[in-house]
């Protein structure tokens, strides 16, 4: 994992203007990437939206499937930040176990923890479009069989998006919320 003493661009802090506050409201609670992002409050608004599907219950996938996604895809891109918020909120949620974990954290699809088929084939999806920004065939039929074709829609887009926050948080250097636990903690044991 990259890791910087200081990050590079500073987060908003309270009190904010009337936009930037109803901006953050919409965001959620007011973790430092959102602070970041709303210092453009428009650019926060459109996250905003985005992010509300993705994280409701409209969205193709089980919450499991969701954050499978979104941990594989934050390890893969070594974003501690991001990694570390998500596993903290969802890790009991999405019903992860600390070998689960350690798996998306550094290890494979093919790692016994894995023993449902449908997280199978979401993490070989997920690897599959960071290694070769695509999918099979096999690959593709393996995961519409476990989340159907929105579902699989889903995941490619889930998939992107976090490259693209794990990009924003790497290359902003931000540092871990309070009571979070970094990538590189979670898959060394002891």
């Amino acid at each position: 994992m990259l890791r910087k003493s200081k990050h590079r661009v500073e987060p908003l802090e309270a009190p904010y203007a009337d936009d930037t506050a109803a901006a953050l409201q919409l965001l959620g609670p007011p973790i430092v990437l959102f602070r970041v992002l709303a210092r453009r409050p428009q650019r926060a608004l459109g996250i905003a939206g985005w992010g509300h599907y993705y994280l409701s219950r409209d969205v193709a996938l089980s919450l499991r499937q969701r954050e499978l996604v979104i941990d594989r895809t934050t390890a893969l891109c070594g974003a501690d930040y991001e990694w570390a918020v998500h596993v903290a909120y969802f890790r009991q949620k999405a019903a992860l176990s600390e070998a689960q974990l350690l798996s998306l954290a550094s290890g494979s699809h093919h790692d016994p923890c894995w023993t449902d088929v449908a997280d199978r084939a979401v993490l070989q999806a997920v690897d599959d479009l960071h290694r070769t920004h695509d999918l099979g065939d096999t690959s593709w039929a393996d995961l519409v069989r476990a989340v159907g074709e929105d579902g699989a829609i889903d995941v490619m887009l889930l998939c992107g998006w976090y490259h693209a926050i794990s990009f924003v948080v790497r290359g902003l250097r931000l540092p871990l919320e309070p009571g979070t636990t970094a990538l590189i903690d979670a898959a060394e044991p002891g």
